[in-house]
């Protein structure tokens, strides 16, 4: 109870500079008496993305207290958000209901991942494998790069978070626990990257996937992956060949517990099978149910009977899970609406906005608007988050197995090489396979409806808008009931 009250205490004092800014500043904003009003602004920029950014400032400057940081800033921007401006799915606390029936499911898959995959992580540490994998490896610096080509490599099959956990926790055997943390970050690059090019290794991905982009216009991300991976992988291999080279001193032969390593296949082909499942089979139902999540779970209890696994990971999973959870709902509840035209330009600054902004609404609207190479896309927000620790559910993973990492600061500082191998990569498929934009790929109305909506002699409205304007409304907000 003493710990509770001093952290109830903690928080209610962080939160005070934020709660009051966010009330000063929006005491001359009129409430609505219905629907959603225009968010007010300071300087030009809206007040829901101050507060925002001064919880981001917050988590940066605070590393020891980012749970309690995100939480506040979380409490802060719902209490702003029902009290003056309302929600995409209304005002009010109705409206805040409204908005998190539509964002829970996306919430618990993402804490089923998380803590899951915190397990199979330990799963796979017992196994015995990342104890002989050092012999695998090659020596000197080139050790510490393979391990990060055969992460890219996972995470192209796998999910992302998966890749980064499994490629953490070979790295805490193989140097000792002695991971420097640039490589950590390059650990959780490798992971996004190979991730970015697979409508199965990113959410992202999955969702251009969902709206019928073409598994070959992602694919072509990996060439810029595959360039970022040289020039962010061997200077991060550097760094950690020199902060603690691979350990090779083997006193006795290793045993393989392969009931383990079959638990984290099993685990693994589960969650594939009900991602690709789900995705082709049940796709409306997916936003009504959190099947990944739970299929991950239903594997881990099934796999009880053969090893059990270490439960007493799980409050620390959570904790950290909370964290990116806050954070994610805090961008969710943000004013964005558009983003400016779709071009190459746009697609390279939508990868530094991924490092902090939830890169799934980047990711709606940009599938909503069309005109971008999904495989520029791709990349961009898959990549990106890398930049931060918090940037991506990869990170967050991995900084939860090495807590050294939750350092804004630390992690810019040694893992300078990120940025620039978005950057350069980027350019690298820009130079090699040009900027070809595409369409929107999925439409509400059928084409027959189009027609009699429009005659043929004049420019024919979009799907979406014949589909609104037959039914006498308007297009459904992003989030709201009906929008897809």
């Amino acid at each position: 109870m003493i710990v509770l009250h001093r952290m109830i205490a903690s928080l209610a004092w962080a939160g005070r500079p934020l709660f009051l800014a966010g009330l000063l500043l929006a005491a001359s904003a009129a409430q609505a008496a219905e629907g959603v009003v225009t968010s007010p602004a300071l300087f030009g920029i809206p007040v829901d993305f101050i507060l925002f950014g001064a919880t981001l400032l917050g988590v940066a400057l605070f590393h020891h207290y980012v749970l309690q940081v995100a939480l506040t800033g979380l409490v802060t921007i719902t209490t702003y958000k029902i009290l003056f401006t309302g929600f995409k799915t209304g005002a009010g606390i109705a409206g805040f209901g409204a908005h998190m029936g539509h964002e829970w499911v996306l919430l618990v898959n993402l804490l089923g991942l998380l803590v899951g995959f915190a397990l199979l992580a330990r799963h796979f540490e017992d196994s015995g494998v990342p104890e002989v994998l050092p012999k695998l490896l090659p020596e000197g610096w080139l050790g510490p790069f393979m391990l990060l080509v055969i992460i890219f490599v996972l995470s192209g099959f796998l999910d992302n978070i998966a890749a980064a956990l499994i490629g953490a926790t070979v790295a805490a055997s193989v140097f000792k626990r002695k991971v420097h943390i640039g490589y950590l970050a390059a650990i959780v690059a490798a992971s996004n990257g190979g991730g970015a090019g697979s409508v199965v290794g990113d959410t992202t991905t999955t969702m251009m996937w969902l709206d019928g982009v073409s598994p070959l216009d992602v694919v072509e991300a990996y060439v810029a992956s595959a360039v970022a991976l040289v020039v962010f992988g061997i200077p991060a291999a550097l760094l950690q060949h020199k902060h603690m080279a691979i350990s090779r001193d083997f006193k006795a032969s290793h045993h393989i517990d392969w009931a383990r390593v079959g638990i984290v296949v099993f685990i693994l082909v589960g969650a594939i099978v009900a991602n690709v499942t789900v995705n082709l089979k049940f796709a409306a139902l997916a936003e009504h149910f959190p099947f990944l999540g739970v299929a991950v779970w239903v594997a881990l209890l099934l796999a009880v009977p053969v090893r059990k696994p270490e439960w007493s990971l799980v409050p620390g999973a959570f904790k950290g899970s909370v964290f990116l959870l806050s954070l994610v709902t805090c961008a969710s509840m943000m004013p964005v609406e558009e983003l400016p035209p779709a071009s190459w330009p746009t697609a390279l600054a939508l990868g530094f906005i991924s490092a902090v902004f939830d890169n799934i609404p980047l990711t709606a609207l940009a599938l909503k608007q069309g005109g971008y190479d999904w495989g520029f896309l791709a990349y961009a927000v898959g990549f990106g988050g890398s930049m931060l620790w918090f940037g991506s559910s990869a990170g967050v993973a991995v900084a939860n197995l090495f807590p050294e990492a939750k350092s804004v600061g630390q992690w810019l500082r040694h893992g300078w090489f990120i940025p620039i191998g978005y950057v350069v990569g980027f350019f690298a498929l820009l130079a090699i396979l040009g900027w070809h934009p595409h369409e929107k790929h999925k439409d509400v109305a059928p084409a027959a409806q189009v027609q009699q909506a429009a005659p043929a002699v004049t420019p024919a409205p979009s799907a979406r808008d014949t589909a609104a304007g037959s039914a006498g409304g308007t297009t459904p907000a992003i989030g709201s009931p009906g929008y897809q």
